[in-house]
């Protein structure tokens, strides 16, 4: 019994990696001239002390959308990320995106790439900013050469640069 279920666990696990990835920009029409390539792990931000992922300008009410294939695990409310969706996508990727403007009332538990999540916005600490969604990844699954002696360096091991994840397709 116990190796039944560790095999199906590992069976998943690696089942999880094997999940092709589309990787779109998630805002609608957005290019790399919309968001700043040196944002990502940018230096002194508010009390998170390093920018963890980047923003994509655009105006308000664009369409945010699912730039892989994924799991929507979670959609509310935080006092920084203002309306924010967190979902699961290929190779165990936390997709995290905050500042919406509105979450999309047709939002499922699983969207396909390229599925309208919400509008960009300037909810939580954007508000009187510049619309913009913020989009930062993060890997449930450590990488530790990743890491560097930058401030908070060692969080490299989970957070994936956007704009090098989109330059890899």
């Amino acid at each position: 019994m116990r190796r039944t279920l560790l095999a199906s666990g590992a069976s998943l696990f690696l089942l999880g990696f094997l999940i092709p990835e589309a990787k779109l920009i998630p805002v609608d029409a957005a290019t790399p001239n919309d968001w700043n390539k040196d944002s990502f792990w940018y230096e002194p931000w508010g009390t998170s002390g390093v920018h963890k992922g980047i923003d994509i300008f655009a105006n308000k009410g664009t369409s945010v959308i699912a730039p892989v294939d994924m799991l929507v695990l979670y959609t509310g409310e935080s006092s920084k990320g203002g309306k924010i969706i967190v979902g699961l996508g290929p190779k165990w990727r936390i997709h995290y995106f905050a500042h919406l403007d509105q979450i999309s009332a047709n939002l499922a538990f699983a969207m396909l790439s390229g599925s309208k999540l919400g509008t960009v916005g300037d909810t939580g600490n954007a508000t009187g900013k510049q619309a913009h969604l913020h989009y930062s990844i993060l890997s449930l699954v450590p990488l530790p050469w990743r890491i560097d002696n930058s401030t908070q360096g060692y969080k490299k091991a989970i957070y994936i640069n956007p704009i090098e994840y989109f330059e890899a397709q």
